[in-house]
């Protein structure tokens, strides 16, 4: 009976004391929630709330969080700080495995603040309510912009030069955050925020082992001088082989005739240049010679410049879609993860880049007209036209006045060429189908604000050459026939056959596809394809330096 009454006594001190500490507890979260929405609201509109010196950044998410949790503190409980703080803190520091920057997350300001509350705490004295409240705008705000990042990129790319239509994911990442919090999965949420694709895991590890070259000291660089090929021998085929041999495009190692220039160093010469898009003769010219040597930190910019554009992608790109990779020169067909049909194309030239965006295929045309564009029939096609008089007829292009109903075709023989220009051109030229027509046989639409397509060409000699950027933005195919079989094999009445057959007949037709399908451009100059060779691409537009610059001098608000 006594044990039963010592038991019982313990049990009702133990719960006193819970009680009393879940009441202390509850005063200090009582005593944080008014200043704590007086911050918030006092933020204005647009809204900016700092603490210290550090201004937030996902200030309206951040507001709403607070206000949907009664604008109680939500990293401590009375005194003492949540294990999710050293989670979110990991978190944080383990953002440059993403090509992000851990310290655009107020990691400084948190590590101040949380060896201040530790340092008190260590010393029985309770930390300041003002340190906890600082804490938690910070550890939140963190969470949120972060997982922005990760979800969406640091920057909108709509931004940039050239992009557009890129997908904008709704997701509540208020919502996210308390939830993480309740269950203690902070980690598991922000993982949940990254694009899903294995590509993109794929180029975060390359990141990962190019930082561990650059940690080691990177590559040497390949002294200038003349072109090296098989049968050269001296210190820079010795230098040559170490280069190689770093990135494992050479496997083995130096031996006693490391100075020659050998069958092994050939192919190893070769493997480089096609994972740089370069020709691949094995011959060390002056395009190779510059691959060769771009600095190993170069290189794992480069890389994290391409998980950000992972990040602007739809987590979901379709069971069935279009990709092109226009720094690539190259479009596939993927089904279920794998690639249906891939083949080479021409690009926009460095003045008329092809733009970046997702958009929808959703006709194809058969016999194509081309209605040209005032911008070439001016710039391009007036000085022939001046200097040939024949030159329209024998491109089967018409001459157009007017528009609509008033539309009227006009004897070119009639027009005095040389008093027109880009100020005085009030006609519209077109060019008919037939085997000399720009877009060639078949024009793959999908509606777009570039007023972008993918068509044919009869330039078909184009597509030998290693840099493919010779278009005026749209993209010409290799393989248009293939292509139209391929997105028509739902329609019955569509085989190759009768593809051809409709060509023959030189008659414009427009057909619509049974199912549409996603299509995406992208530019991407660093990528991992499946068998997890590492490519790298030139950076064809710049659109690798002006993504740079804006990642270096915007915050990534959102």
């Amino acid at each position: 009976m006594r044990q039963l009454i010592v038991f019982a006594v313990a049990l009702a001190w133990t719960q006193m004391v819970a009680v009393c500490e879940s009441g202390a507890a509850q005063a200090v979260s009582d005593q944080a929630g008014e200043p704590l929405r007086s911050r918030i609201e006092a933020a204005g509109e647009p809204p900016k709330l700092t603490v210290g010196a550090e201004r937030l950044s996902a200030v309206r998410m951040l507001s709403l969080f607070y206000e949907q949790r009664a604008y109680q503190l939500a990293w401590s409980y009375g005194e003492d700080l949540l294990p999710q703080v050293d989670a979110l803190v990991t978190a944080i520091y383990e953002a440059d495995r993403e090509g992000l920057r851990p310290g655009d997350y107020h990691l400084a300001p948190i590590e101040a603040l949380l060896t201040g509350i530790r340092r008190d705490q260590e010393k029985k004295t309770p930390p300041k309510l003002e340190s906890l409240i600082d804490l938690d705008l910070l550890l939140t705000d963190a969470f949120l912009l972060y997982g922005s990042h990760l979800l969406a990129g640091r920057i909108d790319p709509q931004t940039l030069k050239a992009v557009g239509g890129t997908d904008h994911k709704e997701v509540d990442l208020a919502r996210v955050l308390q939830d993480a919090l309740e269950a203690n999965q902070l980690a598991a949420a922000l993982q949940g925020l990254l694009p899903p694709h294995p590509a993109y895991a794929r180029l975060r590890q390359a990141l990962a082992r190019y930082r561990d070259l650059a940690a080691r000291g990177g590559w040497p660089q390949v002294p200038d001088g003349a072109k090296l090929q098989k049968g050269d021998r001296g210190d820079r085929v010795l230098t040559l082989r170490a280069r190689l041999l770093a990135t494992g495009d050479l496997e083995q190692a130096p031996h006693r005739n490391g100075d020659l220039f050998d069958e092994v160093l050939l192919r190893a010469t070769r493997r480089f240049q096609r994972r740089h898009g370069l020709n691949a003769d094995g011959v060390v010219g002056p395009d190779t010679l510059a691959a060769l040597n771009v600095p190993v930190d170069v290189r794992v910019r480069q890389i994290a410049l391409n998980l950000e554009r992972w990040r602007w992608l739809p987590h979901d790109l379709g069971q069935r879609y279009i990709l092109v990779n226009i720094a690539d020169f190259a479009l596939e067909v993927v089904e279920n993860g794998q690639p249906e049909l891939t083949m080479r194309i021409v690009v926009g030239n460095p003045f008329s880049g092809t733009p970046v965006f997702n958009a929808t295929l959703t006709s194809l045309v058969l016999n194509p007209f081309w209605h040209i564009p005032p911008s070439i029939a001016v710039k391009e096609m007036l000085p022939q036209i001046r200097n040939d008089p024949g030159y329209l007829a024998t491109h089967h292009i018409k001459v157009v006045e007017g528009r609509g109903g008033q539309a009227r075709k006009i004897d070119p023989s009639t027009i005095n060429w040389s008093k027109l220009s880009a100020k005085d051109f009030p006609y519209r030229l077109y060019q008919e189908p037939g085997p000399l027509n720009a877009l060639g046989r078949v024009k793959f639409v999908f509606p777009n604000q570039f007023n972008v397509y993918l068509h044919d060409t009869p330039s078909r000699e184009l597509f030998s050459k290693t840099v493919r950027a010779f278009s005026h933005g749209c993209i010409r195919i290799e393989k248009p026939i293939e292509l139209a079989e391929y997105v028509l094999r739902e329609d019955p009445r569509w085989t190759r056959d009768t593809l051809l057959a409709a060509i023959t007949q030189g008659v414009e037709r427009t057909v619509w596809l049974p199912q549409p399908l996603p299509i995406h451009l992208l530019y991407w100059t660093a990528e991992v394809d499946q068998d997890g060779t590492l490519q790298f691409r030139p950076d064809i537009y710049s659109y690798d330096k002006l993504l740079d610059e804006a990642l270096h001098t915007r915050s990534g608000e959102r």
